[in-house]
């Protein structure tokens, strides 16, 4: 009976043992995460979370969305997120203040800008030139939506500061309320606000500034060059578990993406994530690999030189990490 009962007592220990053993393990493997938006353009983002690819490699992702490039980085500079999906400029700005541990890329998610052109009134026939003398709602200054908004205006000869009224001073997160009740002829808008827009008649989308800008490592995810160093084997995982849910996407349907994504977009119709998830498709704007090449650096700063919004160039070595996206594109 007492060996009965001293076994019995060993094996409780030893299970509530491996139940602690767990909870640190997974206490020390949890990432958090800080969106700079919530958007269908980082669609493989939730896939990963959605299909476990996160849990796969054991990370317990805690998602976060800071509704802005500055609050983005202002919770990663602060220790309030790990790692950060926000436009790569951020990380140029942070390093222009002498920052002594700089940002680094170290992944990229989307390759084209992910907004596009609404008007307010319906265009059979839009030529860019119908911008001119009208009122524009474009994207906070500063911003990678902004700058690549500004980018395509010169592109198509217009002077966004002398052809047009310009409005950029509206919070990012009330851009699209903004337009709503009725300010601006024109608004620059993500989806899949820009859709559901169109499908309650609210505006009309006549352009896209992605298939205008380019390849440019628009979204990337990004941590602060002191965390990559002590967590490279997380680090790792996490862009593994990211690798799997881009080639997922890349090889389903539209539909069955918007299946899986739409606990994410709660507010919008299976239907309406569809067609968005297809368009984001069709230009190519999800990333099917992870590396940022130098080509779309050098693109970026070229579009922030042309905004007036480049403090300095920085070389591609100096922000751009892709050791880790090589090694477990490898393997």
């Amino acid at each position: 009976m007492k060996t009965w009962f001293k076994t019995g007592i060993a094996v409780i220990i030893s299970t509530f043992m491996l139940i602690a053993m767990t909870a640190c393990s997974q206490k020390e493997s949890k990432v958090r995460v800080a969106e700079v938006t919530r958007s269908i353009f980082y669609t493989p983002q939730y896939v990963a979370i959605e299909k476990g690819f996160f849990k796969e490699e054991g990370l317990d992702v805690e998602l976060t969305t800071a509704w802005g490039g500055d609050k983005t980085m202002t919770a990663l500079l602060a220790d309030g997120a790990d790692i950060a999906l926000v436009g790569s400029e951020t990380s140029i700005y942070v390093y222009a203040q002498g920052a002594s541990d700089p940002v680094i890329n170290f992944a990229g998610l989307t390759r084209t800008d992910g907004t596009f052109l609404v008007s307010r009134e319906k265009i059979d026939n839009f030529n860019w030139d119908m911008l001119k003398g009208s009122t524009f709602l474009g994207q906070r200054k500063g911003g990678m939506p902004q700058m690549v908004g500004e980018f395509v205006l010169k592109k198509h000869n217009i002077d966004p500061h002398a052809d047009l009224e310009l409005i950029q001073n509206i919070e990012f997160a009330n851009i699209a309320s903004a337009f709503g009740s009725g300010t601006g002829d024109f608004v620059q808008l993500f989806e899949p606000t820009a859709s559901i827009f169109e499908k309650e008649g609210k505006g009309h989308i006549v352009a896209s500034f992605g298939e205008e800008s380019g390849e440019v490592p628009y979204t990337s995810f990004m941590a602060k060059e002191s965390y990559i160093k002590k967590n490279e084997e997380i680090v790792e995982k996490f862009v593994r578990a990211l690798y799997k849910a881009q080639q997922w996407v890349d090889e389903n349907s539209s539909k069955d993406i918007a299946k899986v994504v739409q606990p994410f977009f709660e507010d919008s119709d299976l239907e309406t994530l569809e067609v968005v998830v297809d368009r984001y498709k069709n230009q190519g704007s999800f990333a099917k690999e992870m590396k940022i090449s130098k080509e779309s650096w050098d693109n970026l700063q070229a579009i922030m030189e042309e905004a007036g919004e480049l403090p300095e160039k920085v070389d591609y070595e100096k922000l751009v990490n892709t050791q880790i996206v090589d090694k477990v594109m490898k393997k």
